[in-house]
């Protein structure tokens, strides 16, 4: 049975077909309450059996660190210290503690300093009763407090404008998410109220709780607005270029058919959905209404060659099976390309389009025909004498191809060029843009407080009860002061900075005695006589492990690029290797976690788009028969995205992870545009067309459906770059740019080569294959 016949019978059989699509589609559907919605969390960006992930869940358990955040505190004046801040911040600090899962809270109002009466130790908190200091105590505070290392860069700011609070929570393991959500909701509440009981001070929160919840209240944004708007646009597209309502209602049934199945399988199949992943429904309407307009496009082209609607139907999805289908396989490989990546929801992403496209190949050789054949399409008559302008267009590049062949070529080496002026970076503190409180009061912290990247490492003495010897504090010692002494650091934190406090209160306060003791003993009775004078919740439990085998050292670093981090972290390991091998084997914390993994994916994902390019490129190769025409068909698949990144390197410069995901959904979308021209190219050849008369019919056939689709991939797309994200700005615009590079690398760059390269002698039909 021929392809023809198959289309006649799906026809003839239509309602045998609507019920058993409607029953796939039923099945598939009921899958969707399965489907698990992962809260947004930086955590899910990483494969949980990364090996620097591992390390900081080690941290964290062994110091009984916690989800905390950071409020900032800056008056009017030029310092917090005076009575109405240090009051404010005071009773700041008290309200901070009455939050649900609160666990402790640390700022200049509760640090526990302490001093040497003759031979006793005393310890209080800093501040008491703030509105009742004088000058001399507001001066003695400020005094304590800017030269104290545990203090200056970590609960006030070096120049004393700006005070800190740092709250630590433990959450539930039931119900997190929604633990998480009352908590920050709890924390803006008290901010906002104490912002209206001082007015004249500022307050500035930041933190991965923080970050979380802004990052959930954007991708809502986008899916509730920007997705929707995407999605107008696209119809309106549609109607606009198909010039038919009955053609654009077809397009909305098979995307009310598509859209939900693809989830309802993703529920199947146990997949998680996470809130990055929602970028996958948007380019999945995409891949449907190309592949509708294609379809709908070839009907209305037959209905106006005077076909009859069924017969047009046929002709149309004989013509157009096997390219849609090619597209659709293309497209799903290209996406599949995605499991390279160690980052759980780009796979996600990758599977969920994957399916998706092949489920759009389905419906649109059997439910869309359907449809089509009960709609019953029009199309106004083509008007006597008028040449279409992609005929004209045609003309113009196959009369000019040398020309056009050379300047395409220029253009692409000078946009291939800007590929080395681009820098690999993620921040994720500049996630979301200006319009989020999250972003302002990150930018105000790093840019009046401290830098909020921080270095975490466990410095290991080797044995139970090793931190207190001698050597073993040494080293740290020289491991902080050298990290102190980098351009990069804002602030360390040690348990040296402690006992060399204690050493000092201990000898009369005597300056001369802020060192490390020669004496273990005395060192292990300065640590428990501390320990027993601080009051409940300031213990050193997250600082110094239960065995006393290690300690935790904290490296704040300034705002930095991706490979400054990752030099910065080189460096320190040298450090280590050269004068501290038994220390620790590197560092661990969100910071570095991030900036490897930024790194690892983008090449593992850049490695899975070579290998699906290669995939793809044997596909075409065996259905064109040709293994000219394969390596031909790669040029205009493979460059457009590249030259879509040099621009970028032109006009930005700076992208992160978002790079490699961009190229394989690129990937995986304009090769579907190569596949439809070279169709009708290698149609025309076979029917004994001359590499011209094919160019000709190339473009009169698919010229319109090619540009429309484009428009449509386009426009839909380029509303992402009003998103509140950066990394969903960044795929919108690189995603437009790439599509219409790829359009026009399609239209100006493809026919010329094939009317160079596509030369035979003799019988010009001899060794064209068969498609």
């Amino acid at each position: 049975m021929n392809l023809k016949s198959c289309i006649v019978r799906i026809l003839d059989h239509k309602w045998l077909t609507t019920i058993a699509s409607l029953v796939v589609f039923s099945l598939l559907c009921t899958g969707m309450p399965r489907l698990i919605a992962v809260d947004a969390d930086f955590r899910n960006h990483f494969s949980k059996d990364d090996a620097r992930l591992l390390a900081l869940d080690e941290l964290e358990d062994t110091y009984a660190v916690s989800d905390s955040v950071l409020i900032t505190v800056t008056p009017d004046s030029d310092s917090i210290f005076d009575s109405q801040t240090l009051s404010a911040i005071e009773d700041f600090t008290d309200e901070l503690w009455q939050i649900s899962y609160v666990t402790r809270v640390d700022s200049i109002a509760n640090y526990s300093h302490s001093e040497g009466v003759e031979d006793e130790l005393i310890v209080r908190e800093l501040v008491e009763d703030a509105e009742s200091l004088d000058d001399s105590e507001l001066q003695r505070i400020e005094r304590i407090a800017l030269n104290t290392e545990e203090v200056a860069g970590r609960l006030v700011s070096r120049d004393g404008r700006v005070g800190g609070v740092y709250v630590s929570f433990v959450l539930p393991g039931s119900d997190r998410n929604l633990a998480k959500l009352k908590t920050v909701d709890a924390l803006y509440d008290t901010m906002n109220r104490f912002r209206d009981r001082y007015p004249g001070t500022q307050f500035h929160m930041t933190g991965s709780l923080i970050l979380n919840r802004a990052v959930r209240d954007a991708l809502n944004e986008d899916f509730g607005v920007l997705g929707p708007a995407s999605l107008i646009i696209m119809l309106v597209l549609t109607v606009v270029m198909l010039r038919s309502i009955r053609g654009t209602i077809a397009v909305v049934l098979m995307l009310v058919a598509i859209i939900p199945a693809t989830l309802g399988f993703s529920g199947w199949t146990g997949m998680s959905f996470y809130p990055e992943s929602a970028a996958s429904i948007f380019v999945l309407m995409a891949i449907t209404v190309a592949h509708c307009v294609h379809i709908i496009t070839g009907v209305m082209e037959k209905i106006r060659e005077g076909l009859d609607s069924t017969e047009a139907i046929v002709e149309s999805l004989r013509m157009n099976v096997w390219p849609v289908f090619l597209t659709s396989l293309t497209t799903a490989i290209g996406f599949l390309s995605l499991n390279f990546s160690e980052m759980p929801p780009f796979r996600v992403m990758g599977n969920v389009v994957a399916f998706g496209s092949m489920l759009a190949f389905v419906y649109s050789v059997t439910l869309l025909p359907i449809f089509l054949s009960v709609i019953r399409l029009r199309a106004k008559p083509r008007r006597e004498g008028r040449v279409d302008i992609f005929n004209r267009f045609g003309q113009f590049v196959v009369a000019r191809h040398r020309v056009i062949l050379y300047s395409s070529t220029a253009v692409v080496i000078v946009l291939l060029a800007g590929l080395f002026r681009i820098e690999l970076d993620d921040d994720h503190l500049k996630l979301l843009d200006e319009r989020y409180e999250f972003r302002r009061s990150a930018d105000f912290i790093i840019e009046n407080f401290s830098g909020l990247d921080p270095l975490e490492y466990s410095l290991s003495a080797g044995r139970e009860g090793g931190i207190t010897e001698i050597e073993y504090l040494r080293q740290v010692e020289e491991f902080a002061n050298w990290n102190r002494q980098q351009p990069e650091v804002t602030h360390v934190f040690s348990i040296t900075d402690i006992i060399k406090r204690l050493n000092k209160n201990l000898n009369g306060d005597n300056p001369e005695f802020y060192t490390i003791p020669n004496d273990s003993d005395l060192v292990a009775q300065y640590l428990l006589l501390y320990e027993f004078s601080l009051p409940v919740g300031h213990d050193l439990n997250n600082q110094i492990d239960v065995e006393r085998s290690s300690t935790r050292m904290t490296v704040v670093l300034a705002a930095l690029t991706t490979s400054e981090k990752l030099a910065f972290e080189h460096r320190a390991l040298q450090w280590l290797e050269e004068n501290a091998p038994t220390l620790t084997p590197g560092p661990t914390g969100v910071t570095i976690v991030g900036a490897h993994s930024i790194k690892r994916n983008i090449v593992l994902m850049l490695i899975g788009t070579i290998i699906a390019m290669g995939f793809v490129s044997l596909i075409l190769m065996l259905v064109f028969k040709s293994l000219r025409f394969g390596l031909i068909s790669l040029i205009p698949n493979f460059v457009p995205a590249a030259m879509a990144m040099g621009l970028w390197g032109y006009t930005v410069g700076q992208i992160g992870v978002t790079a490699a995901v961009v190229t394989a959904i690129a990937f995986g979308i304009i090769v579907d545009d190569t596949i439809h021209f070279l169709t009708k190219y290698l149609r025309g050849r076979r029917d004994g067309m001359m590499p011209a008369q094919s160019i000709q019919l190339a473009f009169n056939s698919v010229g319109k459906a090619l540009c429309s689709t484009t428009l449509i991939f386009a426009l839909g797309f380029i509303v992402y770059g009003a998103s509140g994200m950066a990394n969903n700005q960044a795929l919108g615009l690189l995603m437009v740019m790439t599509v219409v590079i790829a359009l026009l690398a399609d239209f100006l760059f493809l026919p010329p080569l094939l009317m160079i390269l596509d030369r035979v002698k003799g019988d010009r039909t001899a060794k064209v294959p068969t498609v």
